[in-house]
């Protein structure tokens, strides 16, 4: 038997959130008139919801700056683009890279900040990895590779491997066969500079999604904390977990239950570990967490997804990180969340 899923990370209508936008009273004397937005950007699509009035000239000048800002994190992060900072970066066989942008060295030195936390579960330098199994852009899930093959790439990763000079603008690789993939938090940055922008122009109370990724602040046009469904990790089939009201927070889910093949009886799961080359074999099938900034939640949700529960969870703990994760022991969906989360949906807030 044989099943291969397209890797999708977290968009709407993949692992994450429904948005419950339920605003029948909109139009109504006691009802805010909300902005929304909607268009394409990294390969899926984003929604914004501002609760302001805003007229056709203000709407397509706030979206025209959007999608620029937008545009600007592609042409840095998307390894789909030939000309971007990451595909340069990693077309370059040399061991030591100069780039365009110090943004680009921050997040490359906030990636490895979160890597150093969690021993190495999360790498953005996995590339080769993902490749191998199938998983990466050229997508062929349906073998599994030699051990051979798992420890020829896997030599090429290691984001040990990677030194930041900000002043100089300059990469050294340690390996010149090293890459790195942002996929895991691209979607989050882009909503962090989104918001970022949104808040510049003065709008306190907003909606911000990206493929699944979102920044939240303030209340929706109802006049209430924004309501936000995280979807039940099972199969070919949309539900929903929970509903939670919650604001002024970033958040992120990352899941393995829809993205993976089966070879000989064996289930391989699109979320592979780093340090040992291969998929993870737990019960984890979804986490959901919440951070400041979303790219942040975006990068720990993907790491607990390689710890699994209860690594993950003891993580989280000691980082003081709010995350529900949803277990699937084989009778049904288990809810684990840490203090923080449940104290973040009963109060709305952290």
């Amino acid at each position: 038997m044989k099943s291969t899923k397209r890797p999708v990370k977290n968009t709407l209508f993949s692992t994450g959130f429904f948005i419950v936008a339920a605003f029948s009273l909109l139009g109504c004397d006691t009802q805010t008139v909300a902005i929304i937005l909607d268009g394409q950007t990294m390969g899926t699509r984003y929604h914004i919801t501002i609760s302001s009035p805003g007229d056709e000239a203000t709407r397509s000048g706030l979206q025209a700056e959007i999608d620029s800002v937008l545009t600007t994190v592609n042409q840095s992060f998307s390894s789909y683009i030939e000309s971007s900072e990451v595909s340069e970066l990693n077309r370059y066989k040399g061991l030591k890279a100069h780039v365009k942008s110090a943004a680009f060295l921050e997040q490359i030195m906030e990636a490895k900040r979160i890597s150093e936390l969690t021993d190495g579960a999360y790498d953005i330098t996995i590339g080769p990895l993902v490749e191998l199994w199938g998983f990466g852009p050229s997508f062929k899930a349906d073998a599994v590779p030699t051990q051979e093959a798992v420890s020829r790439e896997k030599s090429k990763v290691g984001y040990q491997k990677i030194q930041i000079d900000l002043e100089s603008r300059q990469v050294t690789k340690g390996n010149p066969e090293l890459t790195v993939d942002f996929s895991s938090i691209a979607k989050g940055y882009g909503v962090d500079q989104v918001a970022d922008l949104i808040e510049a122009k003065g709008y306190g109370d907003y909606m911000v999604e990206i493929g699944g990724e979102m920044r939240l602040k303030g209340l929706n046009p109802e006049g209430i904390k924004w309501r936000i469904a995280v979807e039940k990790p099972v199969v070919n089939k949309r539900s929903i977990q929970r509903v939670i009201n919650i604001t002024n927070i970033g958040m992120a889910t990352s899941g393995g239950y829809r993205n993976f093949f089966i070879k000989e009886g064996v289930q391989y799961s699109h979320t592979i570990d780093p340090r040992t080359g291969y998929p993870v074999q737990h019960n984890l099938a979804s986490v959901t967490v919440m951070a400041e900034k979303s790219m942040t939640a975006d990068a720990w949700a993907t790491a607990f997804m390689v710890l699994g529960d209860k690594k993950g969870y003891d993580l989280a703990i000691q980082n003081e990180i709010a995350a529900l994760f949803l277990v699937n022991d084989g009778s049904g969906v288990r809810e684990v969340m840490t203090p923080l989360f449940k104290q973040a949906i009963e109060r709305k807030t952290l």
